[in-house]
């Protein structure tokens, strides 16, 4: 009995220790665990797209213009963690239709760095999150079948086995092109737009082409009448100015052209510079006029501001002296500042007139004193020997070259001789004022006076007083 009891005291100290390994066993493989778990985890969530994916294929086919898109777009990560979470159906435009039949407009729209979202909606329209073979796109019924893809927006497929499958407005040309384990790519003929993309499109495009709304000035009142002044009616494109053509001349020794209301400004309906350089040229080629031509371009600004003048919608007639006359001038006559210029200001009429129009109206209202550019002097013009003189007196000159240059706006007349404005030398007549007569003013008598005295005649006693005489 007693070895009995020693045996069992010696298995308790065996026994305890087994209880302890066993515990910390347990606790071992409980720590162990969650590891194993986490680890999994990240194995799962490190999971990279291999190269037999279906998104390295449409990177690497002949897809290439969209392929840039998804680039441009920023969209190889959203595209990667949706191929890990199921299989894609992508309807992949053909390259013509993204590099020739888009609009370019449309296409610089997708393509700028502040449209980064409509790029990206763009494209995500063109994937299903579902695996869609080719013979999943036809149906029995004509009606069509509705997706959802990745910018949340729905496509609709319909097709039937005899004829062609349509995904929106786009054909299917190229049904199951690439087909991987984790996606198909299906070739369309054109590029799907989702309505998000194009109302956005529009809404930027319509913002572009409004133009700046003109300053208006406050309503003016006509202080005789109290009431609004009306505004002046527009002019139309092509029409002449309404103001003359001094009010078009800023004042000053050198004349330079002002703003006027004519149908110049920065749509050009008229290129005045370039039709004073055909007409200076054509004075060149003419033979006989390069002293007025040399006085144009070289010696005075005249050739750019008849230019200006002209786009602004005026018209000009030139009477060009031939170089005869101009060998005349002598120095006294041009070394005076600003000689040239009025000289030939004097030779601009702000008309269009032809030697046909001018022979007529001479021939019918004898003399035509037409306005020049240098105020307020006018030129007289009269029928001579057939032929149209300018100028009175000795400084006359005849149409010697008629229309050497004529396109509608200038008109160029050459004649013979350098004309002068008539200037009156002689001084006014002063008026020989009489020398003040020698008058007695009378006190003015008032009207009681006046009654008084005639009472007063009528009893004769008017004499008496001085104020009655």
């Amino acid at each position: 009995m007693d070895s009995q009891i020693y045996g069992v005291r010696k298995l308790i100290p065996v026994v305890f220790l087994l209880l302890l390994i066993g515990l910390s066993l347990s606790a071992a493989a409980l720590q162990e665990k969650p590891k194993r778990s986490s680890s999994s985890s990240s194995s799962l969530s490190t999971n990279q797209i291999n190269s037999n994916s279906v998104l390295v294929a449409l990177l690497d086919s002949h897809y290439t213009e969209l392929a840039e898109l998804v680039e441009k777009a920023l969209l190889l990560p959203t595209l990667e963690a949706a191929v890990s979470r199921h299989n894609l159906t992508i309807f992949a435009p053909r390259n013509e239709a993204l590099e020739r039949e888009l609009d370019p407009e449309f296409k610089r729209f997708l393509l700028e760095p502040g449209n980064l979202k409509s790029l990206q909606q763009l494209i995500l329209f063109h994937i299903i999150p579902n695996r869609i073979r080719s013979n999943d796109l036809t149906s029995s019924t004509a009606d069509p079948v509705r997706h959802e893809t990745l910018c949340s927006e729905h496509v609709h497929i319909s097709g039937k086995s005899s004829g062609p499958v349509m995904v929106d407005l786009a054909k299917v040309i190229r049904p199951d092109d690439v087909i991987r384990l984790d996606g198909v790519i299906h070739g369309i003929e054109r590029l799907l737009v989702p309505r998000l993309v194009e109302e956005d499109f529009n809404r930027r495009r319509n913002l572009q082409s409004t133009t700046a709304v003109h300053p208006e000035g406050a309503p003016e009142v006509d202080p005789r009448t109290n009431r609004l002044k009306k505004p002046a009616q527009p002019v139309p494109i092509g029409a002449p100015p309404v103001l003359p053509v001094f009010d078009a001349l800023a004042p000053g020794p050198s004349l330079a052209p002002a703003p006027a209301p004519g149908p110049g400004g920065p749509q050009h309906h008229f290129d005045g510079e370039s039709q004073v350089k055909d007409f200076i040229q054509t004075l060149l080629h003419y033979g006989g006029y390069n002293e007025l031509a040399d006085i144009l371009v070289n010696l005075t600004s005249l050739a750019t501001e008849m230019g200006h003048l002209v786009s602004e919608g005026y018209v000009l007639t030139v009477l060009a002296p031939n170089d005869e006359a101009m060998a005349k001038l002598t120095t006294d006559q041009l070394s005076e500042p600003g000689a040239p210029e009025q000289i030939i200001y004097y030779h601009i009429i702000p008309e269009y007139q032809t030697e046909e129009s001018m022979y007529n109206s001479v021939r019918r209202f004898g003399k035509v004193r037409y306005d020049t550019l240098r105020l307020p002097h006018k030129v007289v013009a009269e029928e001579a020997d057939g032929s149209v003189k300018f100028g009175q007196g000795d400084g006359s000159a005849y149409l010697f070259d008629p229309d050497i240059y004529t396109d509608g706006r200038i008109s160029v007349q050459g004649i013979d001789g350098v004309l002068f404005p008539v200037e009156d030398s002689k001084p006014p007549a002063s008026k020989v004022v009489p020398p003040p007569a020698n008058t007695v003013n009378k006190p003015r008598r008032g009207k009681l006076l006046q009654v008084a005295c005639r009472m007063l005649g009528v009893f004769g006693k008017d004499s008496q007083f001085s104020s009655c005489h």
